[in-house]
């Protein structure tokens, strides 16, 4: 639906320091963030918004930029700017031992994985420094699409010691969580991680698997949990799509113990390889 600029108020201060296309910026958020246009909803023309608020098209052209930055908005080439599709955030995938499939069951969203790939193969140079094992060692597998409502958000993969958990191999994982088969079915809790993100962008390859365009922004996320021994149990390496994604956190300034008694802060950097 394309929506009119006639429920909008001209609020752009003349006599204020705060430039044009700031104002403008934020009157249209506010026609967001109070959802009187929904996802999907084409913002009025570049023309109509110029002649409602008497500014140039550079002004709403600049607006229209920061709200794309923002992730607000998707503007497409010929076609016009559009309300953007709120994004997933995961409020424990952080800063918890949960992963994302339980972190999403917890809050009401159903998500299901597409299994790819669910492999025996040796660990190699690179997934054996990560889990503390020779090249040679067997390790599982898991390479899955994980959808939301039918759109791909993230894809991942997991490396597990295969002598440790064998039945991970022929698991269905479609509608089931990792760490909680590890807890139940193999009796292997997960104690401890450390996970790790950075921006970059999509190659082919994920670009087509993610239904987005290649170059496209992703959040990789690398991450290795531990048994309560500190023994490695899961290497796992994620691109979540960056306009359909963000994390949450809270920070404290002091240290404090974590539930199983230890002090959570720094940890030794041999627990972390860039490998």
């Amino acid at each position: 639906m394309v929506r009119t600029a006639a429920s909008l108020r001209n609020r752009i201060d003349r006599g204020s320091s705060i430039p044009y296309y700031v104002q403008l910026k934020d009157a249209l958020m506010e026609e967001i963030e109070a959802k009187r246009w929904e996802p999907g909803d084409q913002l009025p023309p570049e023309q109509e918004l110029c002649t409602l608020f008497g500014v140039s098209r550079t002004v709403v052209r600049q607006a229209l930029q920061q709200l794309e930055f923002e992730g607000l908005v998707v503007r497409e080439r010929g076609r016009g700017t559009f309300i953007a599709e709120p994004k997933i955030s995961s409020t424990s995938l952080v800063h918890s031992l949960m992963g994302f499939y339980e972190d999403m069951d917890k809050r009401g969203i159903e998500m299901v994985s597409d299994m790819l790939e669910q492999s025996l193969q040796p660990a190699g140079q690179h997934v054996g420094a990560y889990l503390r094992l020779d090249p040679v060692t067997p390790v599982v597998k898991l390479h899955r699409l994980r959808s939301i409502e039918q759109e791909p958000i993230v894809l991942v993969t997991s490396y597990l010691p295969y002598e440790l958990c064998p039945g991970v191999l022929n698991e269905d994982f479609t509608h089931q969580s990792l760490y909680l088969y590890l807890d139940e079915a193999c009796g292997l809790k997960v104690a401890r991680g450390r996970r790790r993100i950075e921006a970059v962008s999509a190659n082919q390859t994920e670009a087509e698997v993610l239904q987005i365009a290649r170059g496209a922004p992703l959040i990789k996320m690398e991450s290795v949990s531990y048994l309560r021994d500190g023994t490695p149990i899961e290497y796992f390496h994620g691109l979540f799509r960056g306009d359909r994604s963000c994390f949450e956190m809270e920070v404290a300034r002091f240290m404090g113990r974590g539930p199983l008694g230890e002090v959570m802060g720094a940890q030794p950097e041999s627990d972390w390889l860039a490998a």
